[in-house]
């Protein structure tokens, strides 16, 4: 792929996150789990999906998802190591995530032209990860939407995706407060009608 095909790739992936607006992050105990969650998720128009690496067979669940639901965008989170991001490179992830800078995975990401959204917590790490795409806050509920606004403020073009300890609930006012989209776990995956509960938070 060259580069302006790969950069092309790139700018579509953070278009589907941004309008996604809520970013699922899947972190359950075993893979027959992941897709039986996953399947709730896109049955609830939710089609942007971070399968993390902590979940037995991860690598599984992202091959078997870009097999059989092509319309989802599904990306591997908690990408820690080069090994991650390579074996994510092998089974299609469609974007990468991680909790923190990690040259080593960046490298082997931009080399198959997969999107890297990584941070951190302080400015430096939020704001450095920023400059190559989007960044990852986390854990976001350390500072709060204030924390966010901060950065924003010195930053406002940087694109900041907040993840950790979000409730649903809270999606809306981190959106109104400028993040490019919001992660959210176990919150929007727990039993019930998850498309009411999205409806409700974020178009009451």
């Amino acid at each position: 792929m060259n580069h302006d095909a790969s950069a092309a790739l790139v700018g579509t992936v953070y278009d589907r996150v941004h309008r996604a607006r809520l970013v699922p992050v899947i972190r359950v105990k075993d893979g027959d789990s992941a897709l039986e969650l996953v399947d709730r998720l896109l049955t609830a128009g939710l089609d942007v999906i971070e399968v993390t690496t902590t979940i037995d067979g991860w690598d599984e669940v992202i091959a078997t998802l870009r097999e059989r639901s092509p319309e989802a965008c599904v990306g591997a989170g908690t990408i820690t190591s080069a090994a991650f991001a390579q074996r994510a490179v092998e089974v299609s992830a469609q974007f990468c995530v991680s909790p923190r800078i990690v040259p080593q995975a960046r490298a082997a990401l931009v080399a198959g032209g997969v999107p890297f959204i990584e941070g951190g917590l302080t400015p430096t790490e939020v704001l450095g990860a920023a400059e190559h795409g989007v960044a990852k806050l986390f854990p976001a509920h350390v500072g709060g939407v204030s924390y966010l606004k901060s950065l924003l403020a010195v930053a406002p073009t940087a694109r900041i995706m907040p993840t950790g300890g979000i409730p649903l609930t809270g999606a809306a006012e981190w959106l109104a407060a400028g993040a490019f989209a919001v992660g959210i776990g176990s919150d929007l995956t727990a039993p019930g009608d998850i498309a009411a509960r999205v409806t409700e938070a974020l178009d009451p």
